[in-house]
């Protein structure tokens, strides 16, 4: 009977313990940083592949405008007649069709000013504080006189804020046409004094510079992604817009210069003899700038008014958008570029105000542009590219708006320079994406935003060696990355919800791209899945997916790690050593003996020439962001080795991990990432020994220097 207790007791001993161990189990989902993407991006089909690539079912809506509008530059109004020829290639049958009216972000009833929270600061001018807290609103929507179908009978419309809604009698049925006409008129901003992205700029001469965009009634996308994309414009995310063909026809005064989008169809109509001579020389000039309306010919036009008007006529095949700029202060320069073999032209229009500046440096900045870009995307498909004296940075296909002045003396400095540079390349970048790889910019401000400010780095690079890139470098962007959280947002975000949408849409995702070419995939292998990614989706309408995927699919990487990382998250790099030991070992009859050395840091004894130095390094990491781990070795003899172990080093255990390293050479320092090519927010536990970079230390130093 006593054994027997015993063996209760022994049960129920093991029971008990059992069961409470199995009560503290619990289980978790993935976490791992290295998970497949497939939760988080669409699901693969027939349209957007899993390969990245467009699919067999791929389809597209196409727009064609045919447009006649004059400008009144009397008034600062701007009249247009269109007719635009829907051609409905979904499978789809649509019963309404959807259009954008942008300028009804300046109608007198706008919400646009109501969802922006604004308050007084101390300091503020005149002028700037009649431009934020205007007394009178300015009425700049649309007034749309007549929606029609061809045969002039009324079409039921309804205007929703920036968009407005067509209802078809009959529905419109897959690989059918539907033609309609729109007759419509608005009051122009200054948006030097009022802001926007197109507008009139007045000078004291009594002339004014336009710059005119957005401005006609544009049809919305429908695809099998997003169905209509009918976001309201608020002023910050930009546009979704169908491809097509464009008959535009612009009347001005007759003594104004224009330039557009599109080919100009009767240049012997609107130009002078001499201006088509020197237009025809820019033609065949390949190294050198040639003027087509010198300033001198430009002051002389912009002392008069001219009576009379004229129009000018365009065609611009398979674009998704049109622009043009016009004024008699211009000044006109153009320069022949090759891109391949086929000739595109360079063009600058100008005020004197901004010459001798543009005349510099605008043109020469447009062509760099094309070559660049040309070079890691496509050759450029259009006949040109045009700069215009704008005063902002804003694009459109084949012309866009650019800022920078001398001053009234024509000097101007390096910042100015680099500047204008800068926004010129960017804004002729603006070509290909998204004008040409043709992203949801109202969705995915990052698709042309970012991918432009990472090819506009390479294009200011060629353009100068020593160029002062202010956005794209891992070292800049850290500062964002480190501040505020509750003021940051993963990339992946829709910029009208954004703090630091510079940050945000333009700086991060270049320093990405930048990161992925220069320190994770190599230059090779980046260029050509970027080349593969751009060719693929020209002229149609990526998604990120689509970039995710076209990038791992020509490259064999694997990427879903850096995606999550950098574009789904706000979290930092932060990678550090957190200890360091040594060993030694020693050749004697054949033996070989470690030896673990329990100092701290690595000032050790002189040991046997022969000897080997083994050291046991363990690095953690206080940032969520995995990234490679790039260590540089110094030896006591004074020479560096570079070590990197690819991010997949921290798969089994995202906190730290330990690796050893040997050499026949003693080591005195190790370093991480000592060009700074991660982004890193903390450097200061970059180091072993860790340098000691206090203020104190710095100022004993300076005391004894």
């Amino acid at each position: 009977m006593k054994k027997l207790s015993t063996l209760i007791c022994a049960f129920v001993f093991i029971a008990t313990a059992s069961f409470g161990q199995q009560k503290t189990k619990q289980g978790h989902t993935n976490q791992n940083k290295f998970k497949q993407l497939k939760d988080e991006l669409a699901t693969p089909n027939s349209q957007h592949t899993a390969s990245g690539a467009p699919g067999v079912k791929y389809t597209q809506q196409k727009v064609d405008y045919n447009m006649d509008i004059i400008l009144d530059d009397d008034n600062q109004k701007i009249y247009g007649n269109e007719t635009i020829t829907y051609h409905n290639n979904s499978v789809d049958n649509l019963s309404y069709l959807w259009i954008q009216l942008d300028q009804n972000m300046r109608a007198a009833d706008s919400k646009t000013p109501d969802i922006q929270p604004n308050k007084i600061p101390n300091k503020l001018s005149k002028s700037r504080f009649e431009r934020s807290f205007a007394e009178n609103s300015f009425d700049g929507g649309f007034k749309i006189e007549s929606v029609t179908n061809l045969d002039n009978s009324n079409l039921s419309y309804t205007i929703n804020q920036t968009m407005m809604r067509i209802d078809l009698n009959t529905a419109l049925a897959s690989g059918e046409i539907f033609e309609f006409k729109i007759k419509w008129w608005y009051n122009i901003n200054n948006h030097r004094t009022q802001g926007g992205r197109s507008g009139y700029e007045h000078f004291p001469d009594g002339n004014n510079n336009y710059v005119i965009a957005q401005f006609y009634p544009r049809m919305c996308v429908y695809d099998n992604v997003e169905g209509w994309q009918n976001d309201q414009f608020w002023g910050r995310s930009e546009f979704a817009l169908e491809f097509g063909d464009f008959t535009v026809n612009i009347t001005t005064p007759e003594d104004h210069m224009l330039g557009a989008t599109g080919v100009l169809l009767n240049e012997k109509e609107v130009l002078t003899k001499k201006q088509l001579k020197k237009l025809n020389e820019a033609k065949n000039s390949f190294d050198k700038i040639v003027v087509i309306q010198t300033q001198k010919e430009a002051e002389k036009v912009e002392k008069k008014r001219a009576k009379k008007t004229k129009t000018w006529r365009f065609k611009a095949t398979n674009v998704r958008d049109y622009a043009f700029a016009s004024s008699r202060k211009f000044i006109w320069d153009g320069m022949a570029v090759d891109i391949n073999g086929k000739t595109v032209m360079a063009y600058s229009y100008y005020s004197r105000e901004a010459n001798p500046l543009y005349g510099d440096h605008s043109t020469k900045a447009v062509a760099q542009t094309l070559k660049t870009y040309s070079e890691y995307t496509f050759d450029y498909p259009y006949h040109k590219a045009i700069s215009v004296d704008g005063q902002m940075g804003m694009e459109y296909p084949q012309i866009c708006f650019n800022p920078g002045r001398p001053d009234a003396d024509g000097t101007y400095s390096d910042r100015i320079k680099y500047r204008m540079i800068k926004v010129t390349i960017h804004e002729v970048g603006h070509n290909f994406f998204p004008m040409i790889v043709n992203s949801d910019e109202r969705q995915w401000t990052w698709m042309d935003e970012g991918l432009n400010s990472y090819m506009e780095m390479l294009a200011e690079l060629a353009y100068d060696k020593d160029f002062p890139i202010t956005r794209g470098y891992p070292k800049n962007i850290v500062k964002y990355m480190n501040g505020d959280q509750s003021k940051i947002a993963p990339i992946m975000s829709k910029g009208d919800n954004v703090y630091s949408f510079g940050s945000n849409a333009y700086g991060k995702p270049a320093t990405a791209l930048w990161i992925l070419r220069e320190t994770i995939m190599g230059k090779e292998l980046f260029d050509h899945a970027f080349k593969t990614y751009s060719k693929r989706w020209k002229f149609k309408h990526p998604t990120p997916a689509d970039f995710f995927r076209s990038m791992e699919d020509a490259s064999a990487m694997d990427l879903d790690w850096f995606w999550r990382g950098w574009f789904y998250t706000t979290d930092v790099t932060d990678i550090g050593i957190k200890g360091v030991k040594k060993y030694q070992t020693k050749s004697k009859r054949n033996s070989i003996k470690f030896i673990e050395d329990k100092t701290k840091g690595l000032e050790f004894e002189k040991k046997d020439d022969k000897s080997k130095y083994h050291y046991e390094i363990t690095y953690n990491k206080p940032g969520g962001l995995v990234m490679p781990i790039i260590v540089e070795f110094t030896f006591k003899d004074g020479t560096r080795e570079r070590k990197t172990y690819p991010a997949q080093i921290w798969r089994y255990n995202d906190k730290e991990i330990t690796k050893v390293f040997s050499s026949n050479k003693e080591v005195t320092n190790i370093a991480l990432d000592p060009d700074l090519e991660t982004a890193d927010v903390d450097i200061t536990n970059n180091n072993f020994p860790k340098k000691d970079n206090s203020k104190f230390k710095l100022l004993r130093k300076k005391m004894k220097n």
